[in-house]
C-alpha cells in the first residue's frame, strides 16, 4: 500500500478541530485547556526558558573563563571555481555583482576569497580578503586580487 492510495480515498488534507462548539463535538466545555489557571486564558504564554520556578539551566552552573567567540570576523565566502563558473573573462567582481547574482547573501559582511577549485579566466577581483592560494590562482590566470 502506498501514500497516494490511502490520500485518494482520504484526501489531502485532514479536517480543521472546531473547538468549544458543544459537549457532542469532544471538544466543548473546556476545549482541551483543562481547568481553571493561567494556561486555561487567553493570551497566556510562558517566558522563554522558564523552568518552572526550578533555577533555570544557565544559572545552575559556575561561569568560568572567556571566550573570544563574539569577536571574530564572519565572512561572506566565495570560491574561485564560482568565479570562474559565472563571470566572463575580463570582468570586475565585487561585493554589489555577486550580491546582484546572489551567490552571497545581502547582509554587511566583509568579503572573502576562497581558493578551492580552478580559474582559467582573467578577472578583476574586489575583496576584503582572500586565502593565499585564491590570491595566487587569480594572479596565476591573469587576474589581479585587490583589497578592499
Amino acid at each position: 500500500m502506498m501514500i497516494h492510495d490511502i490520500t485518494a480515498k482520504v484526501g489531502k488534507h485532514k479536517k480543521r478541530m472546531r473547538v468549544g462548539r458543544g459537549e457532542g463535538s469532544g471538544k466543548g466545555g473546556t476545549s482541551g485547556r483543562g481547568h481553571k489557571g493561567a494556561k486555561s486564558r487567553a493570551g497566556w504564554s510562558s517566558r522563554p526558558g522558564y523552568q518552572g520556578g526550578a533555577t533555570p539551566f544557565m544559572r545552575r552552573f559556575p561561569k568560568r573563563g572567556f571566550s573570544n567567540a563574539g569577536f571574530r570576523t564572519i565572512y561572506a565566502v566565495i570560491n574561485v571555481a564560482d568565479l570562474d563558473k559565472h563571470f566572463d573573462a575580463g570582468a570586475r567582481v565585487d561585493r554589489d555583482t555577486l550580491q546582484k547574482m546572489g551567490l552571497i547573501p545581502s547582509g554587511d559582511e566583509p568579503l572573502k576569497i576562497l581558493g578551492n577549485g580552478t580559474i582559467s579566466k582573467k578577472l578583476t577581483v574586489v575583496a576584503n580578503a582572500f586565502s593565499a592560494t585564491a590570491r595566487e590562482k587569480i594572479s596565476a590566470a591573469g587576474g589581479e586580487a585587490t583589497a578592499d
